[in-house]
């Protein structure tokens, strides 16, 4: 499979940014215990992994996504006999694969500009992006068989290249949109290590900090106050040490080197300059190409993790990382 690009018209206080995403954190490892144990609690259910998708919420529900998962785009139309055929076979697939890819169904009659984009002569037509990169996958209802072999490299691709693992499905889940009781989460089985981790963020201990953090997901990598500490703590690592105006200086200087502009970035963060970090990074991944860009854009999702996902500024800056990685 060969991508094919496509065009489509203050200091950061990392502690209360735990805090404030503390609650949501415990939930989500509560669920992910529960799902671990049989009761399924709520979160993505397997009816999640198929979505229609309009032109409208293209940008949202593809590009913004396949930073998470490789998203297959499925063209389709209701008088498509072969499409009659197909769909069905690509949403029970996309079940089976359990979040290893997301699938999008796109109504060619109702998203005539989509078409046009992506060139389609003819449906049904798969696509599928990855990381913002559009790749042709096959046309017509092809055989089972080879649908799979082509999901597989499509997965294969998105791990090695892009370190995309897909997402954590539960299988009691209630579909995205159904009511879920609240309930109080219960206190977790690895709660004396998160509270080491945090008493050595507290003591400059960072090292000590990413330790503990890693011990936690070594067992549970799922756990998401495992990994909002660990980003956290990586950066504050990272910059420990450095002489700030000498790594600013290297950044100026060297407007396309891919670990000048890091660096800086990482100091950008730790002062409170959060879209001048995301936006350096962004501006150097459309000036790099190959591995150097990779690297970038592998360092921006890490700082997103840091600033939390329910920010504005990463939804910004994800929509933004979209539209350079075309």
């Amino acid at each position: 499979m060969q991508p094919r690009n496509m065009s489509m018209s203050g200091v950061v206080d990392l502690a209360a940014v735990k805090a404030a995403q503390e609650a949501k954190a415990k939930a989500e490892q509560a669920r992910a215990e529960a799902a671990r144990q049989g009761g399924g609690t709520g979160g993505l259910s397997p009816a999640d992994l198929v979505i229609d998708v309009d032109e409208a919420g293209f940008e949202r529900d593809v590009l913004q996504r396949s930073a998470e998962v490789p998203v297959v785009i499925d063209f389709w139309a209701e008088w498509c006999q072969p499409c009659k055929q197909l769909s069905p076979v690509l949403e029970r697939l996309a079940v089976e694969y359990n979040g290893r890819f997301l699938l999008a169904k796109i109504d060619v009659d109702a998203n005539q500009m989509l078409m046009q984009q992506f060139g389609v002569q003819g449906i049904p037509a798969v696509f599928a992006v990855v990381a913002g990169q559009a790749l042709p996958l096959f046309q017509g209802a092809a055989a089972e068989a080879q649908i799979r072999q082509t999901l597989d490299q499509l997965v294969e691709v998105a791990e090695q290249r892009f370190g995309l693992t897909g997402l954590v499905v539960d299988p009691d889940a209630e579909p995205a949109g159904a009511e879920q009781p609240a309930a109080e989460a219960p206190a977790g089985p690895y709660d004396s290590l998160l509270e080491a981790a945090v008493r050595a963020l507290d003591a400059g201990d960072f090292g000590g900090a990413v330790q503990a953090y890693r011990n936690v997901l070594s067992d549970d990598p799922a756990n998401s106050e495992a990994k909002l500490g660990l980003a956290q703590a990586e950066l504050l690592q990272r910059v420990q040490g450095l002489d700030p105006q000498q790594v600013r200086k290297e950044a100026a200087d060297r407007q396309d080197d891919a670990q000048a502009q890091i660096a800086a970035a990482d100091l950008d963060l730790v002062g409170g300059h959060v879209e001048d970090a995301f936006g350096r990074l962004i501006d150097t991944v459309r000036r790099t190409a190959g591995d150097d860009r990779d690297t970038v854009r592998r360092r921006l999702l890490e700082l997103f993790e840091v600033v939390g996902g329910d920010d504005p500024r990463v939804a910004a800056a994800r929509r933004a990382l979209a539209r350079a990685l075309f």
